[in-house]
């Protein structure tokens, strides 16, 4: 089952980069420090990210099945597809085809680019009916098409999350809980984008690059993002958080070690 996401997280991202930019910079030696501290982009920490983040969008810890996952989930952003959850009416799909367009001239996706710019910003099928999602389920056959998704993945959403969790002096849930939270509500100028969160938190903790408790700090800023969730009636189960990152921090599992166990949305899971 895939779950709907907020409209905000495919809108401004190019503002990523100038919120990063405010950040101050680290005292060299605490730079130093960290820098050799494992952080989400670390192989096996990033394979649990995506794991954890599958269990909520597509109730499955199996995130390579679902390059080929397509389908409307009725929640006004069109069609839904691919491990991070594009979407025909949000930009970040068309954002994928023109990609995968340039990398592979003529593929199978590259006719729909037209209806893709068309469809943008609305959830209608125009054009894209009734053959896109065959097609889109053929792509994902091309090593190329994968790896699209891959580069799109980490271009807008991971890397973004992982660089600002750790100039915040964050470890690895940290930065997870930053990327759990640009996935869902991207980093617009909406109240309850992941930017907003970020200040909402900021306004209650420090965090430990401006001399706070880690622990504190995650609290509020999981404060702060179950607020943003419950600003839409489809984000009012907060499971993903709850039962979830609040369950790691209450361990003291700041590095995000296996084994993990949790639930999302009722269901159970386990990484040994």
């Amino acid at each position: 089952m895939k779950h709907p996401v907020h409209p905000s997280r495919r809108t401004l991202l190019t503002l990523v980069g100038a919120s990063l930019a405010t950040v101050p910079l680290l005292a060299p030696a605490a730079a130093t420090a960290r820098t050799r501290a494992i952080g989400l982009d670390d192989p096996a920490k990033k394979e649990i990210a995506m794991q954890l983040v599958s269990s909520a969008e597509n109730s499955s810890l199996d995130w390579k099945a679902q390059y080929k996952y397509i389908e409307d989930i009725g929640d006004g952003r069109g069609y839904t597809a691919g491990i991070i959850g594009f979407c025909s009416g949000t930009g970040d799909m068309l954002d994928l085809v023109e990609l995968y367009a340039d990398r592979r001239p003529g593929n199978v996706l590259a006719p729909y680019l037209p209806a893709l710019r068309r469809v943008d910003g609305t959830d209608s099928h125009a054009g894209l009916d009734p053959n896109f999602p065959r097609d889109w389920r053929k792509a994902a056959q091309d090593a190329a098409f994968r790896q699209a998704q891959n580069d799109e993945r980490d271009r807008v959403y991971f890397d973004p999350a992982v660089r600002q969790g750790k100039a915040d002096g964050l470890r690895v849930l940290g930065q997870f809980a930053y990327y759990d939270a640009i996935v869902m509500h991207g980093d617009g100028t909406d109240p309850t984008s992941f930017r907003n969160i970020r200040k909402r938190a900021l306004n209650r903790a420090r965090p430990p690059a401006q001399g706070g408790d880690e622990v504190t700090y995650l609290n509020a800023f999981l404060d702060a993002r179950v607020w943003a969730m419950k600003q839409e009636e489809a984000h009012s189960d907060t499971s993903r958080v709850d039962t979830a990152q609040r369950v790691f921090l209450r361990a003291g599992n700041l590095d995000l070690n296996p084994p993990l166990d949790w639930k999302v949305y009722g269901d159970s899971y386990h990484i040994g």
